[in-house]
This record gives C-alpha cells, sequence and structure tokens, in this order.
C-alpha cells in the first residue's frame, strides 16, 4: 500500500512558521512529508529535521524528498526526544518546528495496521512497529478497571465500564486478535436503537486504545515547553490537534508559556520568578475552511495553535 497523506491546515502551517530561507526548522511527525516539502521549497541553505516513529512513513518521506538530499536530517524517534536529538546534532536553537499530532491516512486506511475501526485487521494500533506493546496487550491483559479508565479517560466514552467489562466477558473464552472482533463488542454495548450506526460507534473505543499503545499524551506538555524554549527569538511554534484531550495540553502549554506570574492568585508580590517566553498568536484555534473540508473530511477536526518566541 503507498503511503499517501493529505496534510491538514497546510497553507496556514506554512504562513505561521514564518519560514526564513536560512532557518532550521522541525517536522514532529513527517508522516507523507507533505508539510515537509512546503517546508523545503522555502529553504535555500536552511535545514530541515524530520522526526517519525513509523519506519514505514520514513522511507516514504526519504522517497518523496530526495531532491532535498543534504537539507534533510531524519530522525527515526519519537518527537518527544527533540532535546536530545539536537543536542547530538550540535543544534542550540531553531526557527520553527511543527507538531501534527494527527493519525496519518496511511495508518488509518491500513488494515494491518489495526488502528481502523472500519476494516479487520490485527489488533495492532502501533506507530512503531519495533515497539512490543500493541493493542493486543490493552485489550486481552488490562483489568478491567484499568480498561475503562483508559476508554473514558482517552475516548470520553460514557460507556467506558460497559464495554470493558463486556471485552472482559469475551476474552475469558477468547482472547481477541482482530479489530473486527473488537468492534463487535464494542457496538454490543450501545442500546439497540443506536447500532444502526455501527462501527462509527468504536471510534472512542480505538482512539483510547491507539492513545495508551502509543503514549500519544505523555510528557506531550513537558515536549512543547521544551521545543518553544529551543526557539530563537521571533521562531515559530506550531500544534495541529485533531482531538479535545491534545487541543487542552497544548492550550495549557501555552498559556505557561504566556504567563508572567504563575504565583497564587492571593500573593500580594511576585516571588516565582516566571518571566513571559511567548506570544500567542492565534487567541482561537484555526480551524480547516469550507473548500479544504470539502477535499479532505479528515480535516474537520483539526485545530491549529501558533506561538511566537520572545
Amino acid at each position: 500500500m503507498q503511503f499517501v497523506h493529505k496534510p491538514v491546515l497546510a497553507q496556514e502551517c506554512i504562513a505561521g512558521l514564518n519560514i526564513k530561507p536560512d532557518g532550521i526548522y522541525v517536522d514532529g511527525t513527517l508522516g507523507g512529508a507533505g508539510h515537509s516539502s512546503l517546508i523545503l521549497e522555502k529553504l535555500t541553505t536552511g535545514k530541515l529535521i524530520g522526526f517519525d516513529k513509523d519506519a514505514e512513513a520514513l522511507a516514504a518521506a526519504r522517497e518523496k524528498l530526495a531532491r532535498y538530499e543534504g537539507k534533510v536530517v531524519y530522525i527515526h524517534n519519537d518527537f518527544k526526544t527533540l532535546p536530545q536529538q539536537l543536542d547530538e546534532l550540535g543544534i542550540d536553537k531553531i526557527d520553527g518546528v511543527l507538531l501534527d499530532l494527527g493519525v496519518s491516512s496511511y495508518q488509518l486506511d491500513n488494515a494491518e495496521r489495526g488502528m481502523s475501526y472500519n476494516a479487520d485487521g490485527p489488533l495492532d494500533m502501533r506507530m512503531d512497529k519495533e515497539q512490543s506493546f500493541s493493542a493486543k496487550d490493552v485489550v486481552n491483559g488490562y483489568a478491567e478497571r484499568q480498561l475503562a479508565d483508559v476508554i473514558y479517560e482517552y475516548g470520553e466514552e460514557r460507556l467506558s465500564r460497559r464495554i470493558a467489562a463486556a471485552i472482559v466477558k469475551r476474552r475469558a473464552e477468547k482472547p481477541y486478535a482482530s479489530t473486527g472482533e473488537l468492534a463487535q463488542t464494542i457496538i454490543s454495548c450501545y442500546p439497540a436503537k443506536d447500532r444502526y450506526k455501527g462501527r462509527s460507534l468504536c471510534k472512542r473505543t480505538f482512539q483510547a486504545i491507539r492513545i495508551e499503545v502509543n503514549g500519544e499524551l505523555d510528557g506531550l506538555y513537558d515536549t512543547i515547553l521544551t521545543a518553544a524554549r529551543r526557539l530563537k527569538s521571533g521562531g515559530r511554534i506550531c500544534v495541529i490537534t485533531f482531538h479535545s484531550l491534545e487541543d487542552r495540553i497544548v492550550k495549557r502549554a501555552f498559556a505557561y508559556l504566556n504567563s508572567d506570574c504563575i504565583c497564587p492568585p492571593h500573593q500580594p508580590i511576585c516571588t516565582c520568578d516566571k518571566q513571559k517566553e511567548v506570544e500567542i498568536l492565534t487567541k482561537k484555534p484555526i480551524t480547516a475552511g469550507e473548500r479544504e473540508l470539502e477535499e479532505n473530511k479528515r480535516a474537520s477536526s483539526a485545530k491549529l495553535r501558533i506561538a511566537e518566541k520572545l
């Protein structure tokens, strides 16, 4: 299957980064290299550092960006290792960073990756296939309470306890092996009047398990702080989120960076020494316009937030 992914809010991201031809930029999730291609088009002597946990995505990006040989550094790792990777490259400050926190269309559409509730495939969901921990371990191994907590916290699924109980009961007879088996169990937990919606009912639970498998929210807050602090003055950080859990973390991190005091409100004198580090350029997140939504339905939940280093 060819690695194809349509970048969301592409032009908005490029405008938001305010790219300098000789700058150093980071793409935290290369994916199909859509955003990276647009960044590289604007670079002359500059450099792009691209991260991806998915070896298949990295290989596809290398092929797509072959004409920019010498301008790209490819890193097969989580973007949360950004500080260590920059240190190893001898880079102190960067001019911009883009974090697209979404799952690529290729990963969702490829049944073999096990992330889609619309297609039968192995119960996998790993972004990094070299990782041993998979969705099978979560679904077949977590205790009922632990499973319910994951589904509720990461999927915001109101039927989390019912779904967790049904999964535990079903796996006692036979462990889960496929996404189709899991989808059937989830659908059965809904009232009969809702089951006509079919596999769309699985969206929140599949999202929750995928987030748990890949640790998508782990350390995200600290990573945004660290990335922003590696920016040069005037450098920009752009973050695209696709669900409320991510967006809340980004909003909170930006608010902290934007604050010049974190002392308790009742304290008369500031003793925290916190200084304002960024200017938030998006008071409200940027969302996709009508034309993009017509061309790419997956852009409907995307939100872009941008901040500039002082």
